[in-house]
């Protein structure tokens, strides 16, 4: 399979993608590489145009029958990150999913292939009955086809049994909105894959000289688990291939489109995605340590020193050969972070000081405060915990936060850190506030933030609230944020890392 260079760079400027009513073929190859590239562009993958044409050169080498290897060329040219594979994934199941394992390539193939490409053909073609849904095959029957191929292990009697089911058990309607998942559970339940293991695992004993093996038992459980897990994912492959050819591949890229972790709004979060933004804050931490301290690296000399080079230059004849630099002065910020931690906003505040801390070593001090009405800090959990999560933990359950009634009170919380800690503050110091600035219609104390930034190296603020929610409602970001040197919207963590590498000037 070769590609010309032309087509190549002449596909790289079409904006527009449309997936053929057929199978993928050598021909519209490219079109669908470059329709894939923007689908994972637009779930949030860094794909450049470099890697783009890496992919569609590494894939000349590559069989077009070889699923699995053509998959990995690709994860290998466009996925940077382990943690962005799951997307991937998902893309290059939607964008293939019509694209049927042994497919010789032809451009004239689609026309042999309009039964399987038919929602309503199921690939009956090759199915006693030859009807969508297997006319002339009754459930029974069809239970023990299943039965016999997955005791064969026979793939493509597997996949034709798994478009006959269904055709017969999905139901699935032409423009309906429903999802994948709602057909897949009728089309499993009608098959009863508990009973066909039941049943496979009676065969196999029977067929054994020794029906008490245990050790034997366990290994043909396996092994009849593993088959019908691979028998599930040939009837979601045919139900997925069904509904892109009905919807369109870009719609259901876009519907199954699911946000990379570093995407993930630490306000909406769920618990699997609350586990996913714990995994990625310690390698997101040490990649930006290292850009931080790259960077203070470049930047050791500083100011030219004038009078230095011109001494220096009279050995030269007058000639400032060696210009001489001043000595640059210590960097590192003192760092501040006072953090709401009253409802919702508190997923936002643990991860922003679990980030913070987790890059401590990229300051000269850290010091942090929590508060909802009352306000605590919280710098002594860190400080006595090996762990960041152990230190967040005990935040949560120790700190003394409350003062009347438990609900935010950014006023009263922002008195007492100024009569308490106002004084401790010096040029060196940034501060960093965290939370929404829903101040349930309280007194806002906002002079308080004037006097902060006046003795203050920088003064910023962290709302994990999209923008246009701001200055609505309760919400009083506008009276602080005139104080500030900058009010950041940061919903997740990549917003978070990119707050913390641009304002962070070392």
């Amino acid at each position: 399979m070769v590609f010309n260079s032309a087509k190549v760079f002449d596909s790289m400027n079409r904006n527009n993608f449309e997936m053929p009513p057929g199978v993928v073929t050598t021909g519209n190859l490219l079109d669908v590489l470059q329709g894939f590239v923007h689908e994972l562009r637009a779930a949030g993958l860094p794909v450049s145009m470099t890697e783009n044409l890496d992919a569609m050169r590494a894939v000349e080498y590559i069989s077009m029958e070889d699923r699995e290897s053509f998959k990995a060329v690709l994860a290998a040219t466009l996925v940077k990150h382990h943690q962005h594979w799951p997307a991937f994934d998902t893309v290059f199941e939607v964008y293939f999913a019509r694209w049927s394992p042994g497919v010789d390539g032809d451009e004239g193939s689609d026309s042999s292939n309009d039964d399987r490409e038919s929602p309503e053909g199921g690939g009956a073609g090759k199915q006693p009955g030859g009807g969508g849904g297997g006319e002339g095959v009754s459930n029974e029957d069809l239970a023990k086809m299943l039965m016999q191929a997955l005791m064969k292990s026979d793939d493509e009697m597997l996949r034709n049994i798994a478009a006959m089911a269904v055709s017969r058990f999905a139901g699935m309607e032409p423009g309906r909105p429903v999802g994948g998942t709602y057909y897949l559970y009728r089309t499993l339940r009608q098959l009863d894959l508990d009973g066909v293991a039941e049943k496979m695992m009676s065969t196999s004993r029977e067929a054994r000289d020794a029906p008490d093996d245990a050790l034997a038992e366990r290994l043909a459980s396996d092994d009849h688990k593993m088959k019908i897990k691979k028998f599930k994912e040939m009837v979601e492959e045919e139900i997925r291939r069904r509904l892109i050819a009905d919807r369109g591949v870009e719609a259901m890229a876009r519907t199954l489109r699911k946000p990379l972790p570093e995407d993930v709004e630490f306000m909406h979060a769920s618990r699997e995605e609350m586990l996913q933004l714990q995994r990625a804050i310690e390698p997101l931490t040490r990649a930006l340590a290292a850009r931080l301290a790259q960077r203070r690296k470049r930047r050791r000399r500083g100011q030219l020193d004038f009078r230095r080079t011109v001494r220096h230059s009279l050995s030269y004849g007058g000639v400032p050969l060696e210009p001489k630099f001043r000595n640059p002065r210590p960097s590192k910020p003192e760092i501040m972070v006072i953090a709401d931690i009253s409802g919702s906003v508190a997923s936002f505040a643990r991860f922003t000081l679990q980030f913070v801390y987790a890059m401590a070593g990229q300051f000269s001090k850290v010091r942090s405060w929590v508060f909802i009405d009352g306000i605590d800090e919280v710098t002594r959990f860190f400080e006595e915990s090996d762990e960041i999560t152990e230190a967040v933990q005990r935040v949560n359950s120790e700190a003394d936060v409350i003062w009347v009634d438990g609900h935010s009170d950014y006023g009263h919380a922002f008195e007492i850190f100024g009569q308490r800690h106002m004084s401790e503050i010096t040029k060196k110091t940034t501060v960093i506030i965290l939370g929404d600035a829903r101040n349930n219609y309280h007194a806002t104390q906002a002079t308080v933030l004037k006097e902060i930034r006046e003795r203050s190296r920088k003064l910023f603020w962290l709302n994990p609230e999209p923008r246009g929610y701001w200055n609505t409602g309760d919400s009083v970001v506008g009276d602080y944020g005139i104080y500030c040197d900058g009010v950041f919207e940061c919903r997740n963590l990549r917003q978070l890392e990119t707050f913390v590498s641009s304002s962070f000037e070392v």
